[in-house]
């Protein structure tokens, strides 16, 4: 484990593999810690592979600081990463990730393409039902709690509880913040979740994705799947110049099964993305 300051946020990270090799970085779903189940299988998969791999808590998430800048929270995570890609002199690398670490992977080549040599997402959260409900759960609790109880209220939701008991530091960076400020950030964060159809993803432009130039592998979706539909990762996909979509190595039940299995066993969403790795090293392995 090691810890960096990016931008004036702590950032926890941690780098496997041999130094020198082709970095690919990973980024979970949710606002899940680096440490989730399933991470570490899929970075040692990786490394087995003759990777270098990046873990790392974004901001908001695990022992990272907590930060509200930024237009969107993926555009901040995306910003950040890229700085710390640079810092730690892993560049050009890829960036892969699911869910939330797939927009995060998008923000990532679109802030800093030149750092970024392959850009791999999968389970691309979309459509109504889904942005609709993610934008509440990510934004609107936090804002109501904040209206009724302050920050002290926002502290106390379980929502932030990894985050407050992992970084101390945390719990005063949200308790010195206005309450007042704090609810028009979550109002400004939660827009970028409102469906449109000018963009299938939240947060990124239609012409955002025409500057995606670098190689690009997108895990297709499930149509079974509400909160990542496949049509999402389709449109994705003939948005972003050359392109490749490609079968995941699951069936169309992969996240309800994972869902399910979440509740029943803590196992978490990520278990079988270690899955995806030989895929991964294939096409990260072509210059």
């Amino acid at each position: 484990m090691a810890r960096i300051d990016i931008s004036g946020i702590g950032i926890e990270y941690e780098l496997l593999g041999e130094v020198g090799n082709h970095a690919i970085v990973l980024n979970p779903g949710g606002r899940m810690s680096k440490d989730a189940p399933g991470m570490r299988e899929m970075a040692d998969r990786l490394v087995a592979g003759g990777k270098r791999v990046l873990l790392w808590d974004r901001p908001n998430c695990g022992a990272s600081d907590i930060c509200f800048e930024d237009d969107s929270e993926s555009g901040l995570q995306g910003r950040i990463l890229a700085e710390l890609i640079r810092a730690l002199d892993l560049g050009p690398a890829a960036v892969a990730g699911g869910s939330a670490g797939s927009r995060t992977a998008l923000q990532t080549a679109l802030h800093d393409p030149d750092i970024v040599s392959h850009l791999i997402p999968w389970w691309i959260s979309g459509g109504t039902l889904s942005l609709l409900m993610l934008g509440a759960s990510y934004y609107s609790e936090a804002a109501i709690a904040a209206s009724m109880g302050g920050m002290e209220a926002v502290v106390a939701l379980p929502i932030w509880s990894e985050q407050m008991s992992r970084n101390p530091r945390n719990r005063d960076i949200m308790l010195a913040m206005d309450a007042e400020d704090f609810i028009g950030r979550m109002g400004r964060w939660a827009e970028s979740f409102m469906p449109t159809e000018d963009s299938p993803v939240p947060g990124m432009l239609r012409e955002d994705f025409a500057r995606l130039t670098m190689p690009t592998m997108i895990f297709r979706g499930s149509p079974k799947d509400l909160f990542h539909p496949a049509s999402i990762g389709e449109q994705v996909h003939h948005m972003i110049p050359g392109s490749e979509l490609v079968d995941a190595p699951w069936t169309e039940e992969e996240f309800l099964h994972c869902t399910k299995e979440a509740a029943r066993t803590g196992t978490g969403h990520f278990a079988n993305w270690h899955k995806l790795a030989p895929a991964i090293v294939e096409f990260t392995g072509r210059r």
